[in-house]
C-alpha cells in the first residue's frame, strides 16, 4: 500500500509514514512539514490561518500542533518516500523540505528528492509533470518490485 498527496495532503502523506508502518512507500508533493514554522513564518497571507481550520489555534494547542508535524516524527520514518517541491512555492516554502531532509540525514532512510525550478505550489510545466509522474511510477516499481523495464530509474539515497 502507497500513500501520496500535495499540500496539506502532503502532509497526509508524510504523517501517514512517520505515524504508521502500514505503508510500504509515500509520494510527498509541496508539503506542509513543519507546522510551527509553516502557521507563524512559513507562508503567505492568505494560507496563514489554514491550519487554525485543520487542527485549531496554535495558541490554544501548541501540543497538538507538534504532535502532528510530520518533521517532529523523523525518527519513526523507515519507509521510502520520494518528496517533490517547486523552488518557487510561496505557500510551503521549499525550506521545509530542507528541514525535513536534514530530519532524517543518516538514518538510512531511503528517498529521492526532485526540486524543480520555476514552478510554485502545484506543478503546471508539461516537463515537470512528466518528471514527476515518471519518478513516482519509478518509486512504485522498485517498492513493489513491478518488472517494467520502460519506466526511467529513481535512484533513492539513504
Amino acid at each position: 500500500l502507497a500513500v501520496r498527496g500535495g499540500s496539506a495532503g502532503g502532509w497526509t502523506a508524510a504523517a501517514s509514514l512517520v505515524n504508521t508502518d502500514r505503508y510500504a512507500c509515500a509520494t510527498i508533493l509541496f508539503p506542509v512539514l513543519d507546522l510551527d514554522g509553516w502557521s507563524t513564518e512559513g507562508t503567505h497571507d492568505f494560507e496563514s490561518q489554514y491550519l487554525e481550520s485543520l487542527i485549531g489555534p496554535a495558541a490554544e494547542v501548541p501540543e497538538r500542533y507538534r504532535e502532528r508535524a510530520p518533521i517532529n516524527g523523523t525518527d519513526r520514518l523507515t519507509a521510502p518516500f520520494l518528496l517533490l517541491q517547486g523552488l518557487d512555492d510561496l505557500v510551503c516554502p521549499p525550506a521545509q523540505c530542507d528541514r525535513f531532509l536534514a530530519a532524517i540525514e543518516g538514518r538510512g532512510v531511503p528517498h529521492a528528492y526532485i526540486t524543480f525550478e520555476g514552478e510554485g505550489h502545484g506543478f503546471r510545466r508539461a516537463e515537470t509533470l512528466i518528471r514527476a509522474l515518471e519518478a513516482e511510477l519509478s518509486l512504485y516499481v522498485q517498492t513493489f518490485g513491478i518488472d517494467r523495464s520502460d519506466v526511467p530509474p529513481l535512484e533513492l539515497g539513504k
